[in-house]
């Protein structure tokens, strides 16, 4: 069961008071009286055939324009959430490169300081044996033995020197190495670095672009309710004036707001206790969910033989949702992007504060229920499960991301009580 917060509901409250303020606000812009035909225009272009017909061709033309207009802006988006996902896909490559190389830089660290402790051990017993030439010399001037044994401690003297250095050359290998990676690790660093600001800058255009379209589809929408009304009243030829047109697109107006008023009404009695929000399941100790319910059906890591547009390594967690089924924000944070990215189709992008964030993949066109900027608590439903972007089927890609860096998100979820799958 997940309690619907205090902070969600002032966030839809004053959505639902600045959504009743836009449509009030319709009946009396400027804009729309210098930009736009009046009612009054309609009803005296009704009185002559021919501006009748004029005025039906300017209608039918604002229709189209921004009919066009917003298919473009649309477009501009998904072309920005492509680029972004994009320029995040070779952030990623340089990312892992970079880890790899460091993994392996500070292996060859490790095992040079093996070897340089073994040619020191090596080194203190040739000087506490006397060293080179002088153990040599040494040997000489030991009694006893004979000729045979002057000759095995010779040979002995000579291989131990061999091993040392032989020991030495392996050290001074293994410390060029080690260096010689190091240095790699730090070109593939500042490289990573670059395409890290590339992405994010990506991003902001994105959601931009998003934005742009979301605010340009909702003009569309409002102006023409109202330019398909006029229209009609033009064409109905029974109708001796537009006041029952314009009757209904007020009436249209009135539930638009009746409709925001209820929801945020519910919203604001949901708040009195604890509502429950779907079958999200409980938080953890640790205040963490589960973000949607499923097997897992593709893990984090490799995955050769994927098709065009799919990458080959798998940077999230897919779980075999149902179309339609709820999304849930893993824990509370704040929405960062909310929109077309590429492969990944329609995606949501928390940031949950120390450096941690968790993204959502392949929602249904329509499914994404925050924006940018949203405070979500943990459980809430901020989507639905889709198939678009690079998707065969149905499921939530889920990933969690430290630093910037993908990570396997089953040892995570599984740390913080949400074990996924």
């Amino acid at each position: 069961m997940i309690v619907v917060h205090a902070a969600h509901v002032r966030r839809r409250l004053l959505a639902a008071l600045l959504a009743i303020l836009a449509i009030v606000s319709l009946t009396s812009s400027p804009a729309w009286a210098v930009d736009y035909p009046s009612w009054d225009d309609v009803q005296n272009a009704k009185k002559n055939e021919k501006a009748k017909t004029a005025e039906i061709s300017r209608i039918e033309g604002l229709i189209a324009d921004s009919e066009r207009k917003v298919a473009e802006t649309q477009a501009l988006a998904e072309q920005r959430g492509a680029e972004y996902q994009v320029a995040q896909d070779a952030f990623d490559a340089a990312d892992f490169k970079a880890r790899t190389i460091q993994d392996q830089a500070d292996e060859s660290k490790a095992a040079a300081k093996e070897a340089n402790a073994r040619a020191g051990l090596l080194a203190a017993q040739l000087y506490r044996s006397g060293g080179g030439a002088e153990l040599s010399a040494n040997l000489f001037l030991e009694g006893g033995g004979g000729a045979d044994e002057l000759l095995a401690r010779l040979g002995s003297a000579s291989k131990l020197a061999q091993i040392n250095d032989g020991v030495y050359s392996a050290a001074l290998a293994a410390k060029n190495t080690a260096q010689s990676l190091s240095d790699q690790a730090g070109v593939a660093r500042k490289e990573r670095e670059k395409l890290r600001v590339e992405a994010e800058k990506k991003m902001a255009e994105a959601v931009a672009a998003t934005q742009a379209a979301e605010a340009q589809l909702a003009e569309q929408q409002d102006k023409n309710a109202v330019l398909e009304q006029q229209l009609a009243a033009l064409k109905d030829v029974t109708a001796t004036t537009t006041e029952q047109y314009e009757a209904g697109v007020e009436e249209r107006r009135r539930q638009a707001a009746a409709a925001v008023a209820a929801a945020a009404a519910a919203a604001a009695e949901a708040a009195g206790g604890s509502s429950t929000s779907g079958d999200s399941g409980e938080l953890s100790s640790q205040g963490w969910t589960v973000p949607a319910y499923g097997y897992i059906t593709d893990n984090y890591g490799y995955r050769p033989g994927q098709p065009a547009g799919a990458n080959s390594f798998h940077r999230g967690t897919d779980l075999g949702s149902g179309c339609g089924s709820s999304i849930y924000a893993a824990t509370g944070g704040t929405v960062i992007y909310a929109g077309w990215n590429g492969t990944y189709g329609n995606f949501v992008l928390i940031d949950h504060g120390d450096g941690i964030s968790t993204g959502y993949a392949h929602i249904r066109p329509g499914g994404i229920f925050v924006s940018v900027g949203d405070d979500v608590d943990a459980g809430e439903n901020i989507a639905s499960v889709g198939t678009t972007g690079a998707s065969t089927g149905c499921h939530l890609h889920f990933e969690v991301r430290t630093g910037g860096s993908a990570i396997d998100a089953v040892p995570f979820m599984r740390a913080r009580g949400a074990a996924l799958g």
